[in-house]
């Protein structure tokens, strides 16, 4: 039986990694999952055992900053490919603690290129990198297309701006380094089984937990910031993707580096704008539970519309998300009713 291809998830027991862990098992390959748990829980690990099997993954307790662990992985499993998700990712958080958010993101995307550099001396090793619609800032227009100006306004938007910097400066000086850098917008849901999902440390920073969290009992109220936006009704709209799309979209990515093909920066999004109070709406339906919520004033930072402009994805890596708000919002709550306080 020939060995499947096996792929390096730094930060793998997250959030998007555990689910992109499942897409690829999926797809007959071998995830690697290293993870230091500081944004994660290592109970997600015996989830995933259930839902894959005992022998279907491998897994690292490391911090993705550590070049030699990297390393050392990589040649054990003879890697063939690195999705680097490893990073703190917590705008408000970034804002308060910026030397933080530079110093760990971009020294871990260091180590990884670092790592994969020491070794490509022999075979290709290839970069799937984790990137974010924040890099984007308040746009022109939308939908948003990959060519639009890069404007951060907050430390974890300019990591991700200076983590793809880095990756096209190392991709001009050694041609043999091939990346797709995935832009992706608002991840939400949960894998249908319910077994894995989302869950936030403390307060959640995005609007699906805050909801689920509501929807469970855990949270009084919800906080809707601005209802006089230049929108139908006046709420911000995001486009919010199913984390499974995103994952099968990450799979694509791998599947696109290892037929040889050249280094792209592609958006991951539905294309499709949702309002707050649509989401609101959606998820109650789907709960049959009613979401309280209060208008308060707009935060500093916020911007009215962001949503993405996907035909470079469905063009270059044949992906197109598959799942719409009535199954981001059900399998949401299938995970947060199921498990209301996390893998506690």
């Amino acid at each position: 039986m020939t060995k499947p291809n096996a792929v390096l998830l730094t930060g793998g027991a997250g959030y998007i990694g555990s689910h992109t862990a499942v897409s690829l098992v999926q797809a007959g390959y071998f995830p690697v999952l290293l993870d230091n748990f500081c944004n994660s829980d290592r109970r997600v690990l015996e989830r995933l055992k259930l839902l894959l099997g005992d022998q279907a993954f491998a897994v690292q307790e490391a911090d993705a900053c550590e070049q030699s662990k990297i390393i050392e992985l990589i040649t054990r499993f003879d890697v063939t490919a690195v999705i680097h998700f490893a990073a703190l990712k917590a705008v408000g958080e970034s804002v308060m603690q910026p030397l933080r958010y530079f110093e760990n993101n971009n020294q871990a995307l260091l180590a990884v290129l670092k790592a994969i550099s020491s070794i490509a001396k022999d075979r290709y090793i290839h970069l799937v990198y984790s990137s974010s619609a924040t890099v984007y800032g308040d746009p022109d227009q939308v939908p948003i297309t990959e060519s639009a100006a890069l404007r951060p306004t907050n430390p974890y938007a300019w990591t991700k701006v200076i983590g793809e910097q880095i990756i096209l400066a190392q991709q001009q000086a050694n041609s043999s380094c091939r990346a797709v850098i995935l832009r992706y917008f608002n991840p939400v849901g949960a894998h249908e089984s319910g077994m894995i999902g989302e869950q936030p440390q403390g307060v959640p920073n995005n609007l699906m937990p805050y909801v689920q969290q509501v929807a469970v009992g855990k949270r009084e109220y919800l906080s809707v910031f601005g209802q006089d936006w230049p929108t139908p009704d006046g709420t911000g709209v995001r486009d919010y993707l199913h984390v499974m799309d995103l994952a099968e979209g990450h799979v694509k990515a791998v599947d696109y580096l290892l037929a040889g093909e050249r280094s792209e920066i592609i958006n991951l999004g539905t294309g499709t704008g949702r309002s707050v109070l649509e989401l609101i709406r959606a998820f109650s339906q789907a709960s049959g539970q009613e979401i309280p919520y209060r208008f308060t004033a707009r935060r500093p930072g916020d911007i009215a519309v962001c949503y993405a402009d996907s035909s470079k994805a469905a063009a270059v890596l044949g992906w197109r998300a598959q799942r719409g708000l009535e199954t981001m919002c059900t399998d949401a709550w299938r995970w947060q009713s199921g498990n209301p306080d996390g893998y506690v």
